[in-house]
């Protein structure tokens, strides 16, 4: 099977090692990759938000799968392009991907299908967001109805920073979604779809902001960790039950099957189980961590290839690795602001060699020189995987230390509560 991965980040790297390692894969693209990702297959400079490219590209390799890698290729359509020209391809159409590129349309999927989610306004003027920030009360919630890279959640106690990123939103779009403070840990689970059954991933939990104790302003993923040891019994069983599976069907009922990643964002709450946000790819930085406990002999091109046929088979299962792994990112000076990008980065071969210890790259090029630079917000994810988690976080984090990049940052505390047994599940007063 000859696969072509979509996207220029860490998400497609990862998607791409693990095809790679797929005894059913013969060849694997990417389009446009990544300095890192070139290292590893080759990769071709075509804007993967363009069908006609896209398709044109495809045609010219004669691959037999195609995988979209981030949102705004769905967004725009690619997927319907590849198919149109006769192409399997695992992702959205653009109009199931409104999923994830309208937050106002996810909820309303997610009140015809009673999927269990925090109350929520769709404001369209200042006086309708202050009125719903009102109802709702502080935490406030404010989400940039279309897509924002992961950063267009504005989650603050300042009931003036909450009205003033509304404001924002509407210089974008003509409407802003503000919702009701869910409480509790959040999660994220991949349920893989051919458009009616459900093959769920390993759970895993990432880290939205810059500094360590989720201080400062929200990124794309700082890091993430799985599998999850303090979550409930049977956790992905019920949230397959309750969310993916009506989500699914609801998206079939309203013409517009869902074949791809269903990323459900999930908050483990007083009341149980709740939606934060639905995305419609595999997520970054989470992709890392799980794809890394993927065993080579589970098929993983198949499945996905079974997805974009429309024939994945109830039941199927795939198969990981009986440990954990831990992702960390390395991000730019200025990040998630201003990230300076040219810095020479220095320590990667070393890192490779480490066992137990992955690196996958976003946002890197290589200059005049061949030296690997920064060229992005998000540079790279170092993963450690270990036979326990404590293990897999001293592994990434001994990987990570040896990666030389002036004013690079990262967060010391991935999976350090989860470590120490501190995280706690809500309860019912």
């Amino acid at each position: 099977m000859k696969v072509l991965v979509l996207g220029p980040g860490g998400r497609e790297h990862a998607i791409i090692r693990a095809l790679k390692q797929d005894p059913e894969v013969t060849e694997v693209f990417a389009a446009p990759g990544n300095a890192g990702i070139a290292t590893d297959v080759k990769v071709f400079p075509v804007d993967a938000q363009s069908p006609n490219a896209v398709v044109e590209l495809a045609g010219e390799l004669n691959v037999d799968l195609v995988v979209v890698g981030p949102e705004a290729p769905l967004a725009s359509g690619v997927c319907d392009g590849l198919r149109d020209a006769g192409f399997d391809v695992f992702g959205p159409s653009k109009a199931a991907a409104q999923l994830e590129s309208s937050k106002a349309f996810a909820k309303d999927v997610m009140a015809a299908a009673g999927v269990p989610t925090g109350g929520s306004v769709v404001a369209t003027t200042e006086e309708e967001a202050a009125a719903a920030l009102d109802k709702f009360g502080a935490p406030y919630v404010v989400k940039d109805d279309g897509l924002a890279a992961g950063k267009g959640v504005v989650v603050t106690s300042d009931r003036a920073e909450a009205l003033a990123h509304a404001n924002a939103c509407f210089t974008a779009s003509s409407q802003v979604v503000i919702e009701e403070f869910l409480d509790g840990p959040e999660v994220s689970l991949f349920v893989l779809s051919d458009g009616d059954n459900c093959l769920p991933l390993t759970p895993a939990q990432d880290f939205k902001r810059i500094f360590n104790n989720d201080e400062g302003p929200n990124t794309g993923g700082m890091g993430a960790y799985t599998p999850l040891d303090w979550l409930p019994e049977n956790f992905v069983d019920e949230v397959v039950a309750k969310v993916a599976e009506p989500t699914i069907e609801q998206m079939r009922q309203r013409g517009m099957p869902f074949i791809g990643v269903l990323y459900c964002g999930l908050a483990v709450t007083a009341k149980g189980i709740q939606v934060i946000e639905f995305n419609a790819r595999f997520g970054d930085p989470e992709t890392q961590p799980v794809l890394a406990r993927l065993k080579p002999q589970s098929g993983f091109a198949s499945v996905l290839a079974a997805c974009a046929q429309g024939n994945l088979a109830a039941g199927t299962k795939l198969q990981w690795e009986e440990n954990y792994a831990v992702g960390v990112v390395l991000a730019a000076e200025g990040y998630p602001e201003s990230p300076r990008k040219g810095g020479v980065l220095t320590g990667l071969d070393e890192v490779e060699s480490m066992a137990d210890v992955s690196v996958l790259h976003a946002g890197t090029a290589a200059n005049e020189d061949g030296e690997l630079i920064a060229n992005g917000g998000r540079i790279l994810s170092v993963v450690g995987e270990g036979a326990s988690l404590a293990e897999a976080q001293q592994k990434a984090y001994a990987g990570i230390e040896k990666i030389g990049l002036d004013g690079g940052q990262y967060r010391t505390d991935i999976a350090a509560k989860a470590i120490a047994g501190q995280i706690v599940i809500p309860t019912a007063n």
